[in-house]
C-alpha cells in the first residue's frame, strides 16, 4: 500500500485535470458570478501540483495508518472537478467537497497524533480545500 497511494495521487491529479480541459470549451465557468476572492486561474495551476506532491509524500509515509480514508478522499477529490466543471453541478460539487473536507479532517487528526511534521505538511491541503469550498459555495449562492 505504501507505494500504491502515491501512484493513486498521480492518477487522481490526471483524472481531475482531464475535467479541467473542458473549463474553456463552453464558456460556462467564465460566465459565472464569482467571489471577489476568487484567484486568477493560473493560481490553481501552481497550487494543485504542490498539494498533490505533498499528498503523495504524506500518503507514502503514512500509508498503513490512513490508506482507507485516503483512498476515499482521492475519489472525492477526482470527482469534484468532473461534477463542477464537466457536469456544471456546483451544488453537488459543494456536497462532494464537504465530504472531502470531512475525510481530510479525519486524516489530519491521525497525522497530528503520529507526526507533527506530516501534520503541518498536510495542513495546507485541508486549508486549500476549505478555501475551495468557500469559492464553490460562493458560486452556488451568487448564481
Amino acid at each position: 500500500m505504501k507505494y500504491i497511494l502515491p501512484i493513486l495521487v498521480i492518477l487522481t491529479s490526471i483524472i481531475g485535470s482531464l475535467a479541467n480541459i473542458y473549463i474553456n470549451s463552453d464558456g460556462w465557468y467564465e460566465e459565472l458570478v464569482k467571489s471577489p476572492l476568487n484567484p486568477p486561474s493560473y493560481v490553481f495551476g501552481i497550487v494543485w501540483p504542490i498539494l498533490y506532491a505533498i499528498m503523495a509524500f504524506v500518503s507514502f509515509r503514512m500509508a498503513e495508518k490512513i490508506s482507507g480514508l485516503f483512498i476515499m478522499q482521492l475519489a472525492a477529490n477526482a470527482a469534484w472537478s468532473w461534477m463542477f466543471f464537466y457536469f456544471h453541478a456546483p451544488l453537488i460539487a459543494l456536497i462532494d467537497i464537504s465530504i472531502l473536507i470531512f475525510l481530510n479532517q479525519k486524516i489530519i487528526k491521525i497525522l497530528r497524533g503520529e507526526s507533527k511534521i506530516l501534520f503541518y505538511l498536510y495542513l495546507p491541503y485541508l486549508l486549500w480545500l476549505s478555501f475551495a469550498a468557500f469559492l464553490n459555495a460562493s458560486i452556488v449562492f451568487l448564481n
